[in-house]
C-alpha cells in the first residue's frame, strides 16, 4: 500500500506537487485517520511530510491556486530552530494554509524582537514563534552554579522576556507565542542538595507561572505549556541533537509544539469550531443499541463504560464552554431517544443537544442538514466517529469538516477528541457560554415563523429591540471573536485580533459601536458591531459586522438608519462606506445600494458608496432603536423608533 509520504514524494520529484497542492490535506488526513498509532508516531510520519512540503514555494502554489491563503510566520529562539519549519509546514498543510517564513539569527531573539527595524518585526508577521529552553537560564551561567544563581538567571530572562511582549504591543502585529521551558533531569541532578534541588524546581515553576500569566494582560501574547506535551509524547530533549546540533528539543517534541502553535493561529484568524456531531454506537456508549439492546450497552462506572463516559463527560465540558453538541447516528430515533432520556447511566441527555439526527441516511447528508438547521457552515462542524467507512465518506464529501478518527481502543478516545484544538479560542467570552441557549431561542423563532401568516407578522409578533452604543470594557473580545468568526455579513472580511479592538476603541476620532439584540425568546447579546472613523469631510464607515443568527430580521438596516442618523446630527456633510467582496459576503454587498448609497468610481478589489445625508432610510417599523452613540459625557444622539402595532 502506498502511504501517504510515498505519495507525497512522487508528486514532489515529478514536479507536480504546486499543481497538486490541493491533495495534500487530504494526504495528511490519511496519517491522522489512524487513531491507534501513538501520537508521537503520527507527529514524526508528519514531520517526515513537512521536510517534503518545506521545499515548495508558496508563489509556485498561488500560480495555481490563488485562493490559497498565506501566513506569514517569524521564528526566532533561544537556541537552534532548524527544524520548526518543517513541523510547521505540515501543521500548516493540514488546514489549508501555506506559510512564508522568517527566521530570524540563532540565539538572538532579544535583538529580533526589540529592534525596530529587524527583519521579524519589519515584515509585520501573522505570527512570531519565540521559541526558548532551558538554555536561555543555564548558558548565562558560570560552573560551578548555585540554585540561588539559576534564580537571578530565571530573574534577569523574566525581564528580557518583559521587554519582548512590551515591543511586541507596542507593533501591534500578529500573535507573539512564548513557551514555558522545560527543565531538565540534567539539570537538577547536578545539585546533590535535594533540599536545594526541591527549592530549584520550585524557582523554575515560578519563572514558568509568570510566564503563562503574561496572557493576563496581553492580548496579542500566546503561551504554549510544553508539560503537557511532554507528558503525552515522551523525552523532551534528544542528547546527541543537543550535543551536536545544539537542539534544545527532539524532532517530536517540535512536531508538538508546531500542532500548537498552528492552534493559536487557527483561533486568532476566526478558524474555530463550533459544532461537535457525535456518533453514538461504540462511541458514546459501547456496542450497538440496535443489536445489544438498552440495557446492554456499555456506559458509566463499569469497567467496559468508563471511557465511554468519559467522552461524554468531555463533551459536556465543552458544551458548557460555548460548544454545541449533536448527534449523527445510524439507528432508530425512538430507541436513541429512550437511552438518552432513560438510562440512569447517561451523563448526556437530550436537551444537551442542539440536533438528534437518529436515522439511516448518509452520514454528509446529516451533517448538511444539521449545519443549514444550525445556520453554520459544515467547515464549522467537528465530525466523531468509530467507523472508517462513515470517515471516509465525509472526508469526501464534505473536506472542510473536522473529523476526529476513533481506533478500537476507547480508552483513547478522550484524548483524540481534545489532541487537535479545533474548539481553541483566544479568550471564552459570554456569549460562548451562553451559544446552546441562544440556538434554542433561534429554535423558537423558526417555529413562530413557519407558523406566521406573513414574513412581516412575524416580524411584528418577535418584538425586536436594538440597542446601539460604544462597547463596554468586557464586550471587547466578542466584538474581536466577531470579526473572526462572521463571514456572511462581513462589509469587508478583514479580522481584528483583540489588540487591535481595544485600540480602536481607545482611538480618538474612531468609533466603535457595538450591536445587541433582544426579542420576546430572549436576549441575544452582542451580534454586531459598526466601525467608523471621523474624516476631514465625511464620516467614515469602515465595516460593519452582524452574526448570522440575527440576519433576515432588518437589523443591519436599522443599525445603517441610526450611523446615518449620527452622522446628520454631528454636522458632517456626507457618509462614505466601503464594502470588500470575499467568498462569502456576497448577500451583504446591496446593502449600501438599498439604503440610499450612491457608488463612487473606485478600485479593482473593493468598492466605495456615499451618502449625502439628504433623505435618511427609514427605521424598519418592527425594531425598536435605543441609540446612545455620544457616550455619557457627549451629547447624546438618540434615536428611539417604537415597534409598529
Amino acid at each position: 500500500m502506498t502511504t501517504p509520504f510515498r505519495r507525497l514524494g512522487e508528486l514532489s520529484t515529478s514536479g507536480r506537487l504546486a499543481s497538486e497542492y490541493r491533495q495534500v490535506t487530504g494526504l495528511l488526513a490519511e496519517i491522522t485517520d489512524t487513531p491507534d498509532r501513538e501520537p508521537a508516531d503520527i507527529l514524526d510520519e508528519l514531520l517526515r511530510c513537512g521536510r517534503l512540503l518545506a521545499g515548495l514555494r508558496a508563489e509556485d502554489v498561488l500560480e495555481h491556486h490563488p485562493d490559497t491563503p498565506v501566513v506569514t510566520v517569524a521564528i526566532t529562539g533561544s537556541s537552534t530552530t532548524a527544524q520548526l519549519p518543517d513541523a510547521l509546514t505540515a501543521e500548516l498543510a493540514r488546514h489549508g494554509l501555506l506559510a512564508r517564513y522568517i527566521v530570524g539569527t540563532h540565539g538572538a531573539y532579544l535583538r529580533d524582537l526589540t529592534t525596530p527595524d529587524s527583519e521579524l518585526r519589519a515584515r509585520n508577521p501573522d505570527l512570531t514563534l519565540c521559541l526558548l529552553d532551558a538554555e536561555a537560564v543555564f548558558a548565562g551561567l558560570g560552573t560551578p552554579w548555585t540554585t540561588a544563581d539559576a534564580e537571578a538567571a530565571c530573574a534577569r530572562l523574566a525581564d528580557r522576556i518583559t521587554a519582548v511582549v512590551t515591543a511586541h504591543t507596542t507593533d501591534g502585529t500578529g500573535t507573539l507565542v512564548l513557551n514555558t521551558l522545560p527543565l531538565l533531569r540534567r539539570h537538577t541532578q547536578q545539585i546533590i542538595d535535594q533540599r536545594q534541588r526541591a527549592r530549584l524546581g520550585a524557582v523554575w515553576r515560578e519563572f514558568n507561572a509568570r510566564l503563562l500569566r503574561l496572557t493576563d494582560e496581553n492580548p496579542a501574547v500566546a503561551v504554549v505549556d510544553l508539560d503537557p506535551l511532554i507528558a503525552d509524547i515522551g523525552p523532551a530533549r534528544d542528547a546527541r541533537l543537543a550535543a551536536y546540533a545544539c537542539s534544545p528539543f527532539g524532532d517530536t517534541l517540535f512536531a508538538a509544539y508546531a500542532r500548537e502553535a498552528v492552534h493559536v493561529l487557527r483561533a486568532r484568524r476566526g478558524m474555530t469550531s463550533k459544532c461537535l456531531v457525535l456518533d453514538l454506537d461504540n462511541t458514546l456508549w459501547g456496542g450497538v443499541l440496535g443489536e445489544a439492546g438498552a440495557d446492554r450497552i456499555a456506559v458509566g462506572d463499569s469497567l467496559l463504560g468508563g471511557p465511554y463516559s468519559a467522552v461524554q463527560r468531555g463533551a459536556r465540558q465543552l458544551a458548557a464552554q460555548g460548544v454545541l453538541l449533536a448527534i449523527s447516528s445510524k439507528n432508530d430515533p425512538g430507541p436513541v431517544q429512550h437511552v438518552l432520556r432513560e438510562h440512569p447511566d447517561m451523563t448526556l441527555r437530550p436537551d444537551d443537544f442542539v440536533r438528534i439526527n437518529a436515522n439511516w441516511d448518509p452520514k454528509d447528508e446529516n451533517l448538511r442538514d444539521i449545519a443549514a438547521h444550525l445556520g453554520i457552515a459544515t467547515d464549522a462542524l467537528v465530525f466523531m466517529d468509530d467507523s472508517p467507512r462513515e470517515r471516509g465518506l465525509v472526508r469526501r464529501n464534505l473536506p472542510h469538516t473536522a473529523v476526529v478518527p476513533l481506533g478500537s481502543e476507547p480508552a483513547l478516545h478522550l484524548d483524540t477528541l481534545l489532541r487537535d484544538g479545533w474548539f481553541d479560542t483566544p479568550r471564552l467570552t459570554d456569549d460562548d457560554r451562553a451559544r446552546t441557549t441562544r440556538y434554542r431561542e433561534a429554535e423558537a423563532r423558526t417555529e413562530l415563523r413557519d407558523h406566521s401568516g406573513s414574513y412581516e407578522e412575524y416580524l411584528n409578533e418577535l418584538g425586536t429591540v436594538v440597542r446601539i452604543s460604544p462597547p463596554e470594557p468586557h464586550e471587547v473580545p466578542r466584538l474581536s471573536q466577531l470579526s473572526m468568526r462572521t463571514n456572511q455579513f462581513n462589509l469587508t472580511g478583514e479580522r481584528i485580533p483583540l489588540d487591535r479592538v481595544a485600540a480602536m476603541v481607545a482611538e480618538p476620532g474612531r468609533g466603535v459601536l457595538a450591536v445587541r439584540v433582544n426579542d420576546r425568546f430572549g436576549d441575544s447579546g452582542l451580534v454586531g458591531a459598526v466601525l467608523t472613523h471621523d474624516g476631514e469631510d465625511a464620516l467614515h464607515i469602515d465595516n460593519m459586522l452582524l452574526s448570522c443568527r440575527a440576519l433576515a430580521r432588518g437589523i443591519e438596516d436599522g443599525c445603517l438608519a441610526a450611523v446615518l442618523g449620527h452622522a446628520k446630527a454631528r454636522g458632517f456633510p456626507l457618509v462614505r462606506a466601503r464594502y470588500r467582496a470575499t467568498n462569502s459576503n456576497g448577500r451583504a454587498g446591496g446593502l449600501y445600494p438599498s439604503s440610499g448609497f450612491t457608488e463612487e468610481p473606485g478600485g479593482e478589489h473593493e468598492r466605495w458608496f456615499r451618502h449625502d445625508l439628504g433623505e435618511l432610510p427609514p427605521v424598519p417599523e418592527h425594531l425598536t432603536l435605543d441609540v446612545r452613540i455620544g457616550g455619557p459625557d457627549d451629547e447624546r444622539v438618540d434615536q428611539r423608533q417604537e415597534r409598529h402595532g
